[in-house]
């Protein structure tokens, strides 16, 4: 663990990738299949299950420093991480001469992941002897790894060519190989660095690829007859894999969803053997709001009712493979004949092919593109019809062509801390629109945002916020009603589970308006005309 414990300072003391890149090569070289298969596991982002929330760790911390619940809640306020909180805490009490001794794998096999069958009593014992026995650093990666919540500082793609640079296999192989769901073990391990590519991939998917938005002028790209256009659907992205019979629905989170959509499972029986990269959406003869769709995300399995309700559909837009043959270094033209083919064979209306959209010029493309909102997506998707299936976000041969964002003007009503390096600053805003409530007007939240300051807005706002401070509730104060701010989003629902009535997708802060002051600010009955304006036909 000690090993690890280095890792983990070497990647969170550097900006550089090949700086980080060799530190996980380092570790690897050196470090056993059950220690490895752990590290790549937690580096890569996946979680162990949470073993202990925020409310035991700070019982555990009051029980060791008897310090009031205020004083920790408003240290937690100032650090922004309740791991480094606690850590910085027991200082104090800590009793010298303990050290992660064990290794990685038995931290987390034999102590950390066997908390899951203990009382909180028990839990609480378990972690406060951790805390008084180890150094600050170790402390604050165990707790970490106690909550799940330890990001190390590299995507999956550094990690991906880290371990092919070790193994000395092509990246996109080592890639393909730690996608979906897997448990760290040696045999998994073993797994990924073995060096016959031929292997069997079971049910597991291929990395994704990513669009970029377009932010030039889209005649730059070149004539209009090179590129594949479709619309941009705002959905649920999916690949479906059909492999040896076996059917197989995987998000783009890696998360395996197959249970979730039993009628696009069951017409994916239709199907050759194939992988198909597509939307999954709520569809009733057109598309559904997204706000449709949400009622099947969260569920593990799908009632009679919810299914007659909220109907989904799988509509594909690429084939990856094709009869166990790797189909992603063809142009996309051959790929698409290949999907049309496979689809028009299946012949099942819970599978489409995403229509593609003709235009003599980028001028009538531009008026086709103006009508996405009345259907119910969010712009055009250009795709180079000569361009390979790449992996991650490789710009030039995918574009997302969204539709501007819609917009309001909106009073920031409350301000949170934010976390990490932001956590002395107020990052995390409510805003808020006039209604008239038992004949008055009052402020009615509709949207938190977060993002879309620069750094210098945030300091000033910061400033003003300490001095403008109404009320607080722990982390958050409620702010005088005089700053105005541009919020933009996507799209707008209805929601019930909202005062306001509405729910917002997306929502960013476009500008900081300082040029109004808050009785300018939008009203929710103009607001809501947006619901109206932009429903769908």
């Amino acid at each position: 663990m000690r090993d690890f414990a280095d890792l983990f300072v070497s990647l969170d003391t550097t900006t550089s990738t090949n700086t980080k890149v060799a530190a996980l090569r380092r570790y690897l070289e050196k470090a056993d299949a059950a220690d490895a298969a752990w590290a790549i596991y937690i580096a890569s982002g996946r979680r162990a299950k949470r073993l202990a929330g925020r409310p035991l760790l700070k019982a555990a911390l009051r029980r060791v420093t008897q310090y009031p619940e205020w004083m920790i809640d408003d240290a937690y306020a100032t650090v922004g991480d309740f791991a480094e909180t606690a850590s910085l805490l027991m200082a104090e009490f800590r009793q010298p001469g303990g050290s992660l001794q064990h290794s990685l794998s038995h931290w987390m096999e034999s102590e950390i992941l066997p908390l899951a069958d203990l009382d909180d009593e028990a839990r609480i014992r378990r972690i406060t002897d951790w805390w008084r026995s180890l150094p600050q650093l170790h402390c604050f990666l165990v707790t970490k790894l106690i909550t799940g919540g330890l990001r190390v500082g590299v995507s999956q793609t550094l990690v991906a060519r880290a371990v092919a640079e070790h193994a000395d296999l092509p990246r996109d192989v080592i890639t393909h190989r730690m996608m979906g769901a897997w448990q760290p073990s040696p045999a998994w391990y073993e797994s990924l660095l073995d060096p016959d590519i031929s292997a069997d991939l079971s049910a597991r998917p291929y990395p994704f690829y990513l669009a970029s938005p377009l932010e030039q002028d889209v005649e730059e790209l070149g004539a209009v007859d090179d590129w594949l256009v479709e619309w941009k659907w705002d959905g649920i992205r999916a690949q479906l894999v059909k492999r040896k019979g076996e059917i197989a629905l995987w998000s783009r989170g890696e998360e395996l969803i197959t249970q979730r959509f039993p009628e696009i499972t069951a017409a994916a029986a239709q199907l050759e053997d194939c992988v198909l990269d597509g939307e999954i959406l709520a569809w009733k003869d057109r598309v559904l709001p997204f706000s449709e769709l949400q009622k099947r995300i969260g569920r593990k399995t799908v009632g009679k009712k919810l299914l007659a309700d909220v109907p989904t559909r799988f509509l594909a837009y690429d084939c990856l493979e094709r009869d166990g043959e790797d189909c992603r270094q063809a142009p996309l033209s051959r790929r698409r004949q290949m999907l049309e083919a496979l689809l028009a064979a299946a012949d099942t209306a819970e599978l489409g092919a995403s229509p593609t959209l003709d235009a003599r010029d980028w001028d009538s493309l531009a008026e086709q593109r103006s009508e996405s909102r009345t259907r119910g997506v969010e712009g055009l998707m250009l795709k180079r019809r000569d361009g390979a299936y790449l992996t991650g976000r490789k710009r030039g041969a995918w574009w997302k062509w969204k539709v501007d964002p819609l917009s309001i003007d909106a009073v920031m009503i409350y301000a949170r801390a934010g976390s990490g390096r932001r956590a002395t600053l107020f990052t995390d805003y409510t805003f808020a629109v006039w209604d008239e409530r038992d004949g008055e007007q009052v402020l009615v939240p509709v949207a938190k945002a977060y993002s879309g300051l620069t750094d210098r807005e945030i300091n000033a706002l910061n400033k003003w916020i300490r001095a403008n401070t109404l009320e607080r509730f722990g982390p958050v104060r409620s702010v005088a009603a005089e700053q105005v701010f541009e919020l933009a989003f996507e799209g707008i629902n209805e929601s019930s589970r909202h005062k306001s009535g509405i729910a917002l997708r997306f929502p960013r802060i476009a500008r900081w308006r300082e040029d109004i002051g808050p009785d300018d600010a939008d009203t929710l009955a103009q607001v809501k005309r947006l619901l109206t304006l932009y429903a769908q036909d």
